[in-house]
């Protein structure tokens, strides 16, 4: 048995638990608001990057320019994004988010805020502390290997 195996499996059994928990919240809110993960993906992507193209939103989602297009167009019926030209070139179109759409991402973030700090206010001091030990080291160790990677 390899000395790293169950380290390995609690590490698998975490993130199935972390991935789950975001995910799902991600899911059902989605779905509460009548978007699909897609659309919520995109409005993330405008978020994170800033205002940004449609071939942008295409390209990290993985679809075509057309496809991004017609759920981009959706997304504006809703009032969570806008298309507009872009002021150098009118045949790009520039696309940001609303006040509504910011909200409906940062209420997601909330939610997943929330449920972190009730999983760390149900650690003791140690554990709370042993664990933040753990993950600099967890953390640490990724940006070596990314480093490594390039």
């Amino acid at each position: 048995m390899n000395t790293s195996e169950p380290l390995e499996a609690i590490l698998k059994e975490w993130f199935a638990i972390f991935r789950n928990r975001m995910m799902g919240s991600f899911f059902i809110y989605a779905r509460d608001k009548g978007l699909t993960m897609a659309q919520l993906g995109a409005m993330f992507h405008v978020y994170h990057k800033g205002a940004c193209g449609v071939s942008d939103i295409g390209s990290d989602l993985g679809v075509t320019n057309s496809a991004a297009s017609q759920m981009l167009e959706r997304l504006v019926q809703l009032k969570l994004i806008t298309r507009s030209e872009d002021t150098i070139d009118r045949r790009v179109k520039q696309i940001v988010l609303t006040d509504k759409g910011r909200q409906i991402l940062q209420e997601i973030s909330q939610a997943n805020q929330a449920w972190l700090e009730s999983l760390v206010q149900s650690m003791t001091a140690e554990t709370q502390s042993q664990v933040s030990d753990a993950l600099v080291t967890l953390i640490d160790r990724a940006h070596q290997l990314e480093k490594t990677a390039i």
